[in-house]
This record gives C-alpha cells, structure tokens and sequence, in this order.
C-alpha cells in the first residue's frame, strides 16, 4: 500500500462520519491539516471570529440534529478559547468534536511559544481527551474520539500536533469502522409493573417531561391523555412537546407558570419523563416519583425516585399507556380552566397598548411571523423567562443552552441553525448583554450568506441580575449596559439592521428581514421592565 499523509486519513475518515463543515480560525499550528482540507475541497470551512463561537455553534449543531459537531483550534489561546462552548456540550450531553492543534510533536513539552498542558485543561470537560504521539495513531485515535463523542454524548478532544497531519503513513489494514449504533435500551418489566401501580393508586399525578421526549412526543401526549394527567414542559423540550396541547401548561420554576407550579405542589405523584430536572425546590416534598431515563446515573440524581425505570421514553410510555387506569376529570379539568386563565392573561399583556414597546409585545409580533418549522436560537436572561412564557411553539425547534446557561449562544446557535437547515426560518432572541458578547461574528452569518433574524431586546442592562441582586436584598450594582446602536453595527458587517421603538416598527422590520437576503438585527428598545414584577 502506498504512502498518504496522516491528515488525508482525517479527511476521509471525516467524511465517512458525515461530516460537512468544521467552525474554526486557520493558524500556526493547524495549517498542515488546513492544506489537506484545501486540497480535498468536500467539507466546508467556516471561518469564525472567536473560537468560543465556533464551539458553541458545533455544540448547537449537534443539539439540532443529533449528529456530531465538529470545531478547531490553535494550540495555546484558541484552545483556551474552546472551554466554553465544549462544557456547554457537556453540560447538555451532545456530541462534538474538538480538532486541537499544539505545537511541534519534536518540541512538545520545552515549553515553548504558545505551549500548554491541553490534555489537562481539557481533562474535565471532555469525554474522551487525548494527545496524538504519532502520525501513524492519528486515524484510529480519531474514530476512537468520535465514537465515544457519540456513545457518552459529550465532547471529544483530540490534541495533534501540525507536523503530523503531514506525515505519510503506511496503512496495512482498513481504518476501523465509522459505524455506530445507537443502543435500544428498553425497561425491566419488573419496573414497569411497580410503576404502574404507583400511577393507578395515583388521584393527581403530574408529568414532568424533558428533551428526552425528543423522539417520544406522541407517546408523551398519549399517556397524559390516558391519565389525565397535567404535563409540565422543562424549557429544553419546549417545541418538542406542543404548547398549544391542552395537557401543557408550560414551563415549570423561575421561569415557568403558575398553573405548573400549582398543579406540582398539587401532585400525588410526580411523574419524571426524560429529564433530570434539578431545581428541588419546585417540586413536592414527601410525594411518591416515577423516574424514567436512558442514562441510569440521573435516576434519582436531584429527586428521590420511588420506581426508576432505565429505558427510551417512547416504549416505556407506551407499555404503560396500554396498561394504565384511566383517571377521573376532575383534576385534569381545573387545571385546563388554569392553564386558560394563564393563557388569557398573556394574551392580554401581548395586546395591551403602552407608551414604550414591551418584551412580550416583541414575542407577540415575532410570533405572528413564526414559520411552523422555523428555528429559534435563544440566549440567556430576562429573554428567557419572556420567551418561555410568551413564544408558543408546536412543531418548531429551540436551541438554547440549558445547563450551562451561557450568554452569547444566541448567534452561534443561529449560524448552526441555518447551516443545518438552509431552507428554514432561524431567529436569534437575545438581550443587549447576551448578544454584545459574541456580536463580533454576525459578519460570519454575513459571509456565508446565512439569511437570519437577531431580535436583540434592548433595554441597556443586565436586568435578570438586576432581579437577583434585589431578591437578595441588595442595591443593584454594575447591571447598566453602555448602549450600542446595533442595527448600524448590522449594516457594518454587510448584514440589514433595524431600529425599532413601536410596534408598527417592529412589525415592518420583522417583515422585511424575513424577506432579506443578508443576516437581519432588529434593534428593539424595550421598556425596563422585568417579568418577576
């Protein structure tokens, strides 16, 4: 067999994983496996500002389609750049792969120019996180790397040094299999049969439902009609499960709505569908638990579990449908009359006229222009809490960092977003503070002709901390924000900005950005005016 440089193998091997396009900022230290992605041609580049975007994009990739992300870096500051949007991956478990270049395989350890420890920087975010010492390791430690990206659902680090990828290798047998199988993981009857019994002595149980519902919505809706059931939505599995589902009465805590807050300290039996919910303090105290979970590690992690049940949710949910007891109206009933009540009242701070433009007024007009398959990327603040409560999404997908909670990762997610699915509609909703942090690379979306609409909801503050100073009972302190004109920045990059202060405005402006070509920021002045008040 002849000879092939150690990064074509890369290259080919990427492909066999379906892998299309790679974020990254070309330097020093990988320009060797840049030449073999020049000359190969198939997968595609996309060059980000800052590495932390491209991080957090390949985790957002990932979240969407539950195929591998893929970012790049230098050795030394681009790494270090990384960290973050790999434990935003980490934190809600999806696979990515992270290509990190290092100095020099002769020169690794004399602490040289940009050298760092990386596999000990790297040792508590990733999966699986290893150093190439030689060219000749370099493919079986890439499937190795992706492979257990995909089986452990987090982020896998591999560390090469440049000169490698440019080594020619001899390969005597075929690389390992870029094959992998997703496990069935299905439930001891023994489980289910004691489960069953808590949710037929059950009178008023409750279902909580995670992301884990993903590919189990319908088994989902089909057991809270079976037992009449309330079904509260964390916010990850928001547009998996449909709001406008008379079972779903949203969200549940800081920024959920009192129906599910209500019905859950209601609750005679708490039912955890796909999710490890962590906030305690939300649930009942002393209330029997169903727990069911593809990863046996959460069951019972944050909530006494009384029955846990290691399974996929669609066919647990189904076993147990067929079998379940149906429950009386009653319950299930006045909680509809609520969760009317609750919808009535945002109908009504949606329509109210005011002076100043309002969050929820935004949400109302953003709706109104909301495609039914359309894609939502959403940051981290106040804009959460208004988007949970007010945005209703059926068949539409949210990305967001959930456990992390990073600010920022509204565009990357959007960038993702469109990347993933051209034909689509993808929106950003992010505050002032969230979208300053990472603005830097909507002249990417601009460059890769990635046609989107940020709504940044402006109201020159951090104002969730604002909340959470006050809660605490002190003066609030460094929340204001120096204000920025951000649909001239839009216009800077080459993308179309908006600067809207009325809802007229921002109609128009919503509008118009759909129809656009080019990335769209919509500078919306929002009133100061938090959702806890």
């Amino acid at each position: 067999m002849f000879e092939r440089t150690a990064g074509s193998y890369v290259i080919e091997q990427l492909k066999e994983w379906n892998i299309d396009h790679i974020y990254g900022m070309p330097g020093d230290s990988i320009n060797e496996f840049m030449e073999e992605l020049r000359k190969d041609g198939t997968i595609r580049f996309i060059q980000i500002r800052h590495e932390e975007t491209g991080a957090l994009a390949a985790a957002a990739y990932s979240k969407l389609t539950e195929r591998i992300g893929v970012c790049l870096s230098i050795a030394g500051p681009g790494a270090v750049h990384l960290q973050n949007g790999l434990y935003d991956a980490k934190k809600d478990k999806t696979p990515v792969l992270a290509l990190v270049g290092q100095i020099s395989s002769t020169i690794v350890g004399t602490d040289n120019f940009q050298e760092l420890k990386l596999e000990s920087m790297f040792e508590e975010v990733a999966v699986f996180n290893r150093r190439v010492q030689s060219a000749e390791q370099l493919p079986d430690m890439l499937n190795q790397a992706i492979r257990t990206a995909y089986a452990e659902k987090g982020p896998a680090v591999l560390i090469v040094s440049d000169d490698l990828f440019s080594t020619k290798i001899k390969r005597d047998e075929p690389i390992a299999s870029s094959v992998y199988t997703v496990p069935k993981i299905r439930a001891a009857e023994e489980d289910l049969v004691e489960a069953l019994e808590l949710i037929n002595q059950a009178e008023k149980p409750v279902i909580l439902a995670g992301k884990g519902a993903r590919h189990a919505a319908g088994e989902v809706l089909a057991f809270a009609e079976k037992i009449n059931a309330p079904l509260i939505a964390s916010l990850p599995s928001k547009g998996m499960i449909p709001d406008s589902h008379p079972h779903n009465l949203g969200q549940l805590g800081q920024l959920g709505t009192k129906p599910a807050a209500e019905a859950m300290q209601e609750a005679d039996l708490v039912i955890l569908a796909g999710t490890a919910y962590p906030y305690r303090q939300y649930l009942p105290k002393n209330v029997p638990a169903i727990q069911i979970d593809i990863d046996s590690s959460v069951i019972g992690k944050y909530y006494p579990a009384t029955v846990g049940i290691v399974s996929d949710l669609a066919s647990a949910l189904s076993w147990l449908s067929s079998r379940s007891e149906e429950k009386a109206d009653a319950f299930m009933n006045r909680y509809k009359e609520k969760r009317n009540e609750w919808h009535a009242q945002l109908q009504q701070d949606m329509e109210k006229e005011t002076e100043m433009l309002q969050p929820q007024q935004v949400l109302a007009e953003v709706q109104r222009v909301l495609d039914e398959n359309a894609v939502v990327s959403l940051d981290v603040g106040n804009v959460t809490i208004w988007t949970a409560r007010y945005l209703q999404l059926s068949n539409q997908s949210l990305v967001l960092s959930a456990w992390l909670a990073t600010m920022g990762c509204a565009l990357p997610g959007a960038i993702a977003a469109k990347l993933a699915y051209p034909e689509k509609q993808v929106l950003a909703l992010a505050g002032d503070g969230g979208f300053s942090m990472g603005m830097q690379d909507l002249v990417t979306a601009v460059k890769y002709q990635l046609p989107m609409t940020v709504v940044v909801f402006n109201n020159q503050k951090i104002q969730l901390i604002e909340h959470e100073q006050k809660e605490k009972g002190n003066t609030p302190t460094e929340i204001e924000l120096a204000n920025i004109d951000f649909a001239a920045f839009a216009k800077a990059c080459g993308g179309e900005g908006y600067t809207v202060k009325t809802r007229e405005e921002l109609a128009h402006a919503l509008a118009a950005a759909k129809a656009s070509i080019v990335p769209s920021v919509i500078d919306a002045y929002v009133e100061d005016n938090s959702p806890f008040e």
